[in-house]
């Protein structure tokens, strides 16, 4: 809404109070001589209430409300009531060009000022500042801008800074004393040293923390959240400085953990006592959730270590007993899925991703056959989903020699009612794996079968057609070769083999993008 679109707003306004006049008292003698005059009459001319121009401001992009505070003091005062100051080159109208980054700098730092010296930051809900790395924005500036804008009252902050900031930037918590940062619930900060300590309680509404690429360490963080009774969510980017994090047992609100390429960290323990949702992706660690662990939701996936599901299968009943939802990502397996006593009682919902390590010098055959053992060990299991990428994985094809497939004890698994294969191929034990789930699961329902991996679902036969880009991700010879294997042996081997209760669904090769020879099947 420009002030174009304000005029036009006020307007209207105005021909609606005139309207309203006449109908309850008779036009006036000199109600057409003044209409034209009254027309022009726009903006503090007009009786609106207050808090009318007020939401007025908050949905005008901010440069054209920062500019109408010039009109007059109504503006001004309706203007300082906006709550949401987002400062990008977007918002400010800055266009970057070829040549002009010095420019946009001088100009970014300068509408920034004046605009928090007209705003004076009172009324603020709402603060994002994302300052790009050749803005050259020193930390002084930059912390008057923040004084500026986090007073009494506000509840979102973020701080997205340039990566070559860290670790010069030393974030201010004393911004957060006299009740500045008692109202925060969001905290958002990029690229930067925080280092809060131990009388640090200005944080008592924070229900979520983010933090990028933020230097802290883990007892500085516990001073961060400790008083921080109603924090909800925590996710940890990139904070190279943590070893040990910690959840202290009274923030009983905390429900969700993401912790994401801290690499130096080696434990995670936490006592709170409604922790149910963690994602994790990194180096491996010990993980320590406590004996009443209420954790049901949990991401795994290690950044280079192998063996994620043989992990997860034998030491992750125990840790998290409660788990209804699994998803774990592997770069490779190179041991087989283990038989084991323990069982995941209320697991639900299992979703499996393996790939396959180019680096490893001894060619290993994964038996995709002995994820059984993961589907006897979850009695409650519902639905399970297997992604592989096959591009580079060695198997044995059963396209041809059905004659040795294995027969392995049976566990009926009686709930167990969607099954879905990304990537599925020609594997004799990938072939094996489906044949026991037809076999055993009773309650099954529906069987998704993809040939290519990460392809979206299309008709099945023209898949490109569901693109965006109006075709297919460009794939090797070899890859688009075996997907067309699969589906041979989905349809000589698996489709007869169907129950007419359960529905089969079939990722076929794209009909235009992965065309080959039939004759090299």
């Amino acid at each position: 809404m420009g002030m174009l679109s304000l005029n036009c707003l006020m307007l209207k306004q105005e021909r609606r109070r005139r309207r309203r006049f006449q109908a309850r008292n008779g036009p006036t003698t000199d109600d057409n001589s003044q209409a034209g005059e009254r027309s022009t009459c726009l903006g503090p001319h007009l009786h609106l209430p207050e808090d009318i121009w007020c939401l007025i401001h908050s949905l005008m992009p901010l440069r054209d409300s920062a500019r109408s505070a010039c009109v007059s003091g109504t503006f001004l005062r309706s203007w300082r009531c906006r709550p949401i100051l987002t400062f990008n080159e977007e918002t400010l109208g800055l266009k970057k060009k070829e040549g002009q980054k010095s420019d946009i700098a001088k100009a970014f730092a300068s509408r920034v000022d004046c605009i928090l010296k007209n705003h004076l930051g009172t009324c603020v809900k709402i603060l994002e500042v994302v300052i790009l790395d050749y803005y050259k924005v020193n930390a002084c500036h930059l912390n008057s801008w923040l004084k500026s804008a986090i007073r009494p009252g506000i509840e979102e902050v973020t701080i997205l800074l340039p990566a070559k900031q860290r670790p010069e930037y030393i974030f201010p918590c004393s911004i957060f004393v006299d009740g500045c940062g008692n109202s925060i619930r969001y905290l958002h900060l990029s690229y930067c040293t925080l280092r809060p300590t131990v009388e640090f309680d200005h944080l008592r509404s924070l229900t979520k923390l983010h933090l990028f690429e933020v230097l802290i360490t883990g007892d500085e963080l516990g001073c961060l959240i400790s008083s921080s009774f109603s924090l909800e969510e925590l996710e940890l980017r990139c904070c190279w400085e943590l070893f040990c994090l910690k959840i202290p047992f009274w923030l009983e609100r905390f429900s969700c953990l993401r912790v994401d390429e801290c690499n130096k960290l080696q434990v995670i323990e936490s006592t709170a006592p409604n922790l149910s949702t963690v994602e994790f992706f990194g180096e491996p660690v010990q993980l320590m959730f406590g004996e009443s662990s209420q954790v049901k939701n949990l991401m795994l996936e290690y950044s280079f270590e192998p063996n994620a599901v043989n992990y997860a299968i034998t030491k992750l009943p125990s840790i998290a007993p409660h788990l209804e939802t699994l998803i774990l990502y592997s770069t490779c397996e190179r041991v087989n899925t283990p038989i084991v006593a323990d069982k995941f009682l209320h697991l639900k919902h299992l979703d499996i991703y393996i790939g396959d390590d180019d680096d490893e010098p001894v060619a290993f055959v994964y038996d995709y056959l002995s994820l059984v053992s993961f589907l006897d060990a979850s009695p409650a299991l519902e639905s399970f989903t297997l992604s592989v990428d096959p591009d580079d994985m060695k198997h044995d094809s059963v396209l041809g020699d059905t004659s040795s497939i294995r027969q392995i004890p049976r566990h009926s698994h009686d709930r167990l009612k969607k099954v879905q294969v990304n990537g599925f191929f020609s594997a004799k034990s990938m072939f094996e794996l489906i044949c026991h789930i037809i076999e055993t699961a009773t309650s099954l329902e529906s069987l998704m079968l993809d040939c290519i991996y990460g392809e979206e679902m299309g008709d099945g036969t023209a898949r490109c057609s569901a693109s965006k880009f109006g075709k297919c991700r460009r794939r090797s010879k070899r890859t688009v070769l075996e997907a067309h294997k699969a589906l041979s042996v989905i349809n000589r081997y698996i489709v007869g083999r169907i129950p007419s209760a359960v529905k089969l669904s079939v990722g076929k090769p794209c009909s235009r993008c992965h065309a080959i020879d039939v004759d090299l099947l």
